[in-house]
């Protein structure tokens, strides 16, 4: 259910930021792959191919291919971009059994993976629009302490790596000056880009002060130019645009697993599986508590409704422990009010409302992300 609400939040907002959403095939033809480099270079972490009518097929490791063979489907005008992709896309990676670890290292996880295909003069406002992107949404899971790292190439040995010289400049100096318009501290990683383009990765702390990698920002010289991506200039002429891949949460599974580290499986209210707990006190409410579950329920809310025999103290705790974060008492006062109490999860008591006011206060807390 907290998958649920994680990936309808990313999409609302992706929508907002000017993404379009698409998505992707699970398998490709060994072809595929071979332009992409992947199986020049990645084959180990490859599961083995199938045949599929005399061909070979593998299932992806990277969404990335699949992208740009959306873009190659026509011709572009500079006046169609930018082009912002956005997928919640499966991928397939062989690892170890060994080097298998919960929920935090997998074989098969959803990336949300995301493509800026744009013109040369269009680069300063996109890596800023996705540098600020990324740091709001983590924001709005609660990770406001964030290290910073640029990884920029080895000056020293340029012939190692994908792309023109001016291109590799342009794209560094983009973003340092996007980390130098919001005044963020980095690391400047000398040497520590990999050959195809420079990065900026984000890596946020966790309640216990654990670093974990979490968004990247990458600009890819490589595969735009394997697959011969082009658009039409100003000039009328044929040019290769900019292509920037951009991981914001990384893999959703291992996200998840950073969430509960995070909050202990103390979620806040709208990311919680179950946002209220509704009970009542003696079975003469019980109709009563039925109603109120029913209204909270339409008003979009994730509620359980507790009508046991046991007493409100033991129907309490029990709430507490599976970290409920909202408890909704209904007693002989608060039928007679048209009322409820409300408790929250940890602090005690807030006080009498009615349920319409109790809707409305919670929809605020839901929409500001308790911020």
């Amino acid at each position: 259910l907290i998958r649920t609400v994680i990936e309808d939040f990313w999409r609302k907002e992706h929508y907002k930021a000017g993404y379009e959403i698409v998505y992707s095939p699970h398998i490709g033809k060994a072809s595929l792959w071979q332009t992409s480099g992947h199986l020049d270079f990645y084959r180990e972490n490859m599961y083995s191919p199938m045949d599929i009518e005399g061909q070979e097929y593998f299932i992806k490791p990277m969404n990335c291919p699949f992208h740009i063979l959306i873009y190659n489907t026509g011709r572009h005008s500079y006046r169609d971009l930018p082009l912002r992709w956005a997928e919640l896309g499966t991928v397939y990676r062989y690892e170890r059994s060994g080097a298998l670890h919960g929920l935090m290292r997998v074989r098969g996880f959803t990336q949300d993976d995301a493509h800026i295909i744009c013109a040369p003069v269009q680069i300063d406002d996109e890596v800023l629009r996705v540098l600020d992107f990324s740091l709001s949404m983590l924001k709005d899971f609660g990770f406001k302490d964030v290290k910073i790292e640029l990884s920029v190439r080895d000056s020293k040995n340029p012939g190692q790596y994908a792309g023109r010289d001016e291109m590799w400049v342009k794209a560094e100096e983009s973003l340092v000056k996007a980390l130098q318009a919001r005044n963020i501290d980095y690391e400047r990683m000398e040497g520590g880009a990999v050959f195809y383009g420079p990065k900026i990765d984000i890596k946020i702390k966790d309640s216990l002060g654990r670093l974990w990698q979490c968004s990247t920002i990458q600009f890819d010289f490589n595969l735009p130019e394997k697959f011969g991506m082009t658009y039409i200039a100003e000039d009328g002429k044929e040019h290769r645009p900019y292509m920037v891949h951009r991981a914001l949460l990384g893999s959703l599974e291992r996200f998840f697993g950073i969430l509960i580290e995070h909050y202990a499986g103390n979620f806040p209210l709208w990311l919680a599986p179950v946002q209220l707990a509704v009970m009542n006190i003696t079975d003469a409410q019980a109709d009563y508590a039925q109603r109120i579950a029913e209204s909270l329920q339409r008003s979009g809310f994730r509620v359980k409704l507790n009508l046991g025999s046991e007493k409100i103290g033991a129907k309490i705790r029990a709430a507490e422990m599976e970290k409920v974060p909202g408890m909704i008492i209904v007693g002989a006062k608060e039928q007679e009010q048209a009322k409820v109490s409300l408790r929250r999860h940890g602090q005690g008591d807030v006080g009498q409302m009615t349920v319409e006011e109790l809707a409305e206060r919670l929809k605020k807390e839901v929409e500001s992300k308790g911020k």
